[in-house]
Protein backbone atom coordinates (compact mmCIF):
# COMPACT_ATOMS: atom_id res chain seq x y z
CA UNK A 1 0.00 0.00 0.00
CA UNK A 2 3.00 2.47 1.17
CA UNK A 3 4.19 1.25 -2.40
CA UNK A 4 1.33 2.74 -4.16
CA UNK A 5 1.28 5.49 -2.55
CA UNK A 6 4.62 6.33 -3.39
CA UNK A 7 3.76 5.76 -6.93
CA UNK A 8 1.16 7.75 -7.03
CA UNK A 9 3.30 10.69 -5.42
CA UNK A 10 6.40 10.15 -7.84
CA UNK A 11 3.37 10.57 -11.03
CA UNK A 12 2.12 13.46 -9.44
CA UNK A 13 5.57 15.04 -9.15
CA UNK A 14 6.25 14.48 -12.87
CA UNK A 15 3.13 15.57 -13.60
CA UNK A 16 3.80 18.66 -11.74
CA UNK A 17 6.98 19.12 -13.28
CA UNK A 18 6.14 18.78 -16.93
CA UNK A 19 3.39 21.27 -16.55
CA UNK A 20 5.53 23.66 -15.13
CA UNK A 21 7.93 24.04 -18.35
CA UNK A 22 7.27 27.07 -19.83
CA UNK A 23 6.22 27.25 -22.92
CA UNK A 24 7.96 29.58 -25.73
CA UNK A 25 6.43 29.82 -29.40
CA UNK A 26 8.76 31.07 -32.41
CA UNK A 27 7.92 31.24 -36.00
CA UNK A 28 10.72 30.29 -38.25
CA UNK A 29 11.22 29.58 -42.29
CA UNK A 30 12.12 26.00 -42.76
CA UNK A 31 16.14 26.58 -43.55
CA UNK A 32 18.00 27.47 -41.81
CA UNK A 33 16.13 29.03 -39.18
CA UNK A 34 13.74 26.13 -38.24
CA UNK A 35 16.55 23.58 -38.34
CA UNK A 36 18.93 26.06 -36.15
CA UNK A 37 16.36 26.15 -33.38
CA UNK A 38 15.17 22.51 -33.19
CA UNK A 39 19.32 22.25 -32.80
CA UNK A 40 18.85 24.17 -29.39
CA UNK A 41 15.64 22.78 -28.58
CA UNK A 42 16.81 19.74 -26.14
CA UNK A 43 19.11 22.72 -24.15
CA UNK A 44 16.49 25.01 -23.90
CA UNK A 45 14.00 21.36 -22.70
CA UNK A 46 16.96 21.45 -19.79
CA UNK A 47 15.99 24.81 -18.28
CA UNK A 48 12.58 23.94 -17.79
CA UNK A 49 11.38 25.91 -21.41
CA UNK A 50 9.33 24.16 -24.24
CA UNK A 51 10.45 25.40 -27.47
CA UNK A 52 7.80 25.43 -30.16
CA UNK A 53 8.37 26.02 -33.15
CA UNK A 54 5.51 27.13 -36.40
CA UNK A 55 7.33 26.95 -40.01
CA UNK A 56 6.24 29.83 -42.39
CA UNK A 57 7.03 29.59 -46.08
CA UNK A 58 6.41 33.32 -46.33
CA UNK A 59 8.00 36.73 -44.80
CA UNK A 60 4.84 38.29 -44.10
CA UNK A 61 2.58 36.14 -41.75
CA UNK A 62 5.65 35.36 -39.17
CA UNK A 63 5.55 38.69 -38.11
CA UNK A 64 1.36 39.13 -37.94
CA UNK A 65 1.31 36.42 -35.42
CA UNK A 66 3.79 37.87 -33.32
CA UNK A 67 1.88 41.01 -33.61
CA UNK A 68 -1.04 39.34 -33.11
CA UNK A 69 0.40 37.73 -29.92
CA UNK A 70 0.04 33.67 -31.67
CA UNK A 71 3.63 33.84 -31.11
CA UNK A 72 6.55 35.03 -28.53
CA UNK A 73 8.64 35.84 -31.47
CA UNK A 74 10.18 35.12 -34.73
CA UNK A 75 13.35 34.24 -36.36
CA UNK A 76 13.35 34.69 -40.09
CA UNK A 77 13.92 38.34 -40.83
CA UNK A 78 16.96 40.94 -41.19
CA UNK A 79 16.77 44.47 -39.62
CA UNK A 80 15.96 46.37 -43.11
CA UNK A 81 13.25 44.13 -43.80
CA UNK A 82 11.86 44.63 -40.00
CA UNK A 83 12.46 48.46 -40.56
CA UNK A 84 10.43 48.19 -44.09
CA UNK A 85 7.56 45.96 -42.57
CA UNK A 86 7.03 48.37 -39.10
CA UNK A 87 6.80 51.27 -41.69
CA UNK A 88 4.41 50.04 -44.04
CA UNK A 89 2.03 48.20 -41.79
CA UNK A 90 2.41 50.90 -38.41
CA UNK A 91 3.91 48.14 -36.44
CA UNK A 92 6.31 48.17 -33.77
CA UNK A 93 7.92 45.04 -33.85
CA UNK A 94 11.87 44.83 -32.88
CA UNK A 95 14.74 42.87 -32.45
CA UNK A 96 15.34 41.52 -28.79
CA UNK A 97 18.88 42.53 -27.32
CA UNK A 98 21.71 40.56 -28.17
CA UNK A 99 19.12 39.22 -31.65
CA UNK A 100 21.83 38.78 -34.06
CA UNK A 101 22.27 35.04 -35.29
CA UNK A 102 23.80 34.57 -38.61
CA UNK A 103 24.29 35.98 -42.08
CA UNK A 104 22.96 34.27 -45.05
CA UNK A 105 25.23 35.50 -47.93
CA UNK A 106 22.62 36.96 -50.77
CA UNK A 107 23.17 35.38 -53.91
CA UNK A 108 22.51 35.57 -58.25
CA UNK A 109 21.78 32.32 -60.19
CA UNK A 110 21.10 31.45 -63.51
CA UNK A 111 20.44 28.40 -65.67
CA UNK A 112 21.64 30.11 -68.77
CA UNK A 113 24.52 31.55 -67.72
CA UNK A 114 28.05 30.76 -65.80
CA UNK A 115 29.18 33.91 -65.82
CA UNK A 116 27.59 37.29 -65.36
CA UNK A 117 29.91 38.62 -67.77
CA UNK A 118 27.54 36.26 -70.29
CA UNK A 119 24.34 38.70 -69.22
CA UNK A 120 22.97 39.94 -72.87
CA UNK A 121 21.40 43.20 -73.07
CA UNK A 122 18.07 43.25 -72.67
CA UNK A 123 18.13 40.12 -70.43
CA UNK A 124 15.57 39.77 -67.55
CA UNK A 125 16.20 40.03 -63.82
CA UNK A 126 14.00 38.36 -61.04
CA UNK A 127 14.17 40.04 -57.70
CA UNK A 128 12.22 39.88 -54.43
CA UNK A 129 9.15 42.20 -54.50
CA UNK A 130 9.69 43.13 -50.82
CA UNK A 131 11.25 46.60 -50.50
CA UNK A 132 14.51 45.74 -48.39
CA UNK A 133 15.21 42.72 -50.36
CA UNK A 134 14.51 43.91 -53.79
CA UNK A 135 16.47 47.10 -52.55
CA UNK A 136 19.18 43.99 -51.71
CA UNK A 137 19.21 42.49 -54.95
CA UNK A 138 19.62 45.72 -56.37
CA UNK A 139 22.64 46.80 -54.26
CA UNK A 140 24.30 43.35 -55.57
CA UNK A 141 23.44 43.88 -58.79
CA UNK A 142 25.28 47.68 -58.74
CA UNK A 143 28.49 46.00 -56.99
CA UNK A 144 28.62 43.76 -60.06
CA UNK A 145 29.03 46.65 -62.30
CA UNK A 146 25.62 45.97 -64.42
CA UNK A 147 23.81 49.14 -62.73
CA UNK A 148 24.34 52.24 -60.87
CA UNK A 149 22.02 53.36 -58.39
CA UNK A 150 20.67 56.93 -57.52
CA UNK A 151 21.84 56.74 -53.93
CA UNK A 152 24.31 54.27 -53.22
CA UNK A 153 24.25 54.50 -49.57
CA UNK A 154 20.22 53.66 -49.26
CA UNK A 155 19.50 49.66 -48.32
CA UNK A 156 15.86 49.99 -49.89
CA UNK A 157 16.08 51.08 -53.86
CA UNK A 158 13.53 49.99 -56.10
CA UNK A 159 14.14 49.32 -60.12
CA UNK A 160 13.42 53.47 -60.08
CA UNK A 161 15.96 54.37 -58.08
CA UNK A 162 18.58 52.83 -61.30
CA UNK A 163 20.61 55.86 -62.33
CA UNK A 164 22.15 54.01 -65.07
CA UNK A 165 21.40 50.92 -66.88
CA UNK A 166 23.95 50.50 -69.65
CA UNK A 167 22.47 46.48 -70.64
CA UNK A 168 18.78 48.00 -70.85
CA UNK A 169 18.49 45.34 -68.08
CA UNK A 170 14.39 44.17 -67.62
CA UNK A 171 13.12 44.03 -63.43
CA UNK A 172 10.97 41.42 -62.64
CA UNK A 173 9.31 41.38 -59.16
CA UNK A 174 8.29 38.22 -57.46
CA UNK A 175 7.92 37.17 -53.85
CA UNK A 176 10.84 35.90 -52.45
CA UNK A 177 10.19 32.15 -52.35
CA UNK A 178 9.27 31.84 -55.98
CA UNK A 179 12.55 33.23 -57.17
CA UNK A 180 13.97 29.54 -57.46
CA UNK A 181 11.15 28.57 -60.04
CA UNK A 182 11.43 31.52 -61.89
CA UNK A 183 14.58 30.25 -62.76
CA UNK A 184 13.83 28.69 -65.72
CA UNK A 185 12.26 31.89 -67.57
CA UNK A 186 14.69 34.16 -66.29
CA UNK A 187 18.55 35.14 -67.36
CA UNK A 188 19.15 35.70 -63.72
CA UNK A 189 17.52 35.52 -59.80
CA UNK A 190 18.63 37.24 -57.02
CA UNK A 191 17.45 34.61 -54.38
CA UNK A 192 17.37 34.65 -50.90
CA UNK A 193 19.62 31.96 -49.40
CA UNK A 194 17.33 30.05 -47.02
CA UNK A 195 14.93 29.52 -50.33
CA UNK A 196 18.24 28.69 -52.66
CA UNK A 197 18.79 26.07 -49.92
CA UNK A 198 15.34 24.67 -50.28
CA UNK A 199 15.36 24.81 -53.79
CA UNK A 200 18.57 22.33 -53.62
CA UNK A 201 20.67 25.01 -54.32
CA UNK A 202 24.29 25.78 -53.11
CA UNK A 203 25.53 29.07 -52.48
CA UNK A 204 28.88 28.63 -52.38
CA UNK A 205 29.02 26.68 -55.52
CA UNK A 206 25.82 27.73 -57.96
CA UNK A 207 25.58 31.71 -57.21
CA UNK A 208 27.29 33.13 -60.08
CA UNK A 209 28.23 36.11 -57.29
CA UNK A 210 27.45 36.45 -53.37
CA UNK A 211 27.60 38.64 -50.71
CA UNK A 212 30.75 39.57 -48.68
CA UNK A 213 30.69 39.13 -44.94
CA UNK A 214 29.91 43.02 -44.80
CA UNK A 215 26.57 42.26 -45.59
CA UNK A 216 23.96 44.33 -43.16
CA UNK A 217 21.56 42.03 -43.71
CA UNK A 218 22.39 40.19 -40.54
CA UNK A 219 19.28 37.90 -39.76
CA UNK A 220 17.66 38.61 -35.86
CA UNK A 221 15.12 36.78 -33.83
CA UNK A 222 12.07 39.45 -33.03
CA UNK A 223 9.31 40.08 -31.19
CA UNK A 224 6.91 42.46 -29.53
CA UNK A 225 8.45 45.51 -27.31
CA UNK A 226 6.46 44.57 -24.34
CA UNK A 227 8.14 40.68 -24.67
CA UNK A 228 12.13 41.80 -26.09
CA UNK A 229 13.08 42.02 -22.33
CA UNK A 230 11.96 38.45 -21.09
CA UNK A 231 13.56 36.01 -19.02
CA UNK A 232 13.01 33.31 -21.11
CA UNK A 233 13.67 35.28 -24.29
CA UNK A 234 17.29 35.28 -23.25
CA UNK A 235 17.73 32.00 -22.46
CA UNK A 236 16.81 31.55 -25.98
CA UNK A 237 19.64 33.78 -27.46
CA UNK A 238 22.08 32.36 -24.72
CA UNK A 239 21.01 29.06 -26.34
CA UNK A 240 21.42 30.15 -30.43
CA UNK A 241 24.84 32.16 -28.88
CA UNK A 242 26.84 28.87 -27.98
CA UNK A 243 29.84 27.26 -29.75
CA UNK A 244 27.97 24.55 -29.94
CA UNK A 245 25.21 26.52 -32.03
CA UNK A 246 28.16 28.00 -33.72
CA UNK A 247 30.02 24.93 -34.95
CA UNK A 248 26.66 23.52 -36.08
CA UNK A 249 26.18 26.61 -38.74
CA UNK A 250 29.40 25.87 -39.81
CA UNK A 251 29.28 22.21 -40.47
CA UNK A 252 25.52 21.97 -42.11
CA UNK A 253 25.97 25.12 -44.31
CA UNK A 254 29.35 25.09 -45.18
CA UNK A 255 29.57 28.64 -45.89
CA UNK A 256 25.88 29.38 -46.95
CA UNK A 257 24.78 30.31 -43.58
CA UNK A 258 27.57 32.67 -41.14
CA UNK A 259 27.17 33.15 -38.01
CA UNK A 260 27.00 36.64 -36.41
CA UNK A 261 28.04 35.90 -32.85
Amino acid sequence: MLKKALSAIAIATLALTAQAADVLKVGATAVPHAEILNHVKPALKAQGIDLQIKEFSDYVQPNAAVEDKQLDVNFFQHQPYLDSYNKDRKTSLVAVPNGKVHVEPFGGYSQKIKNVKDLKDGATIAIPNDPSNGGRALILLAKQGLIELKDPKSLTPTPLDVAKNPKKLKFKELEAPLLPRALADVDLALINTNYAIEAKLNPTKDALFIEGSDSPYTNIVVSRQDRANDPNIAKLMNALHTPDVKKFILEKYKGAVVPAF
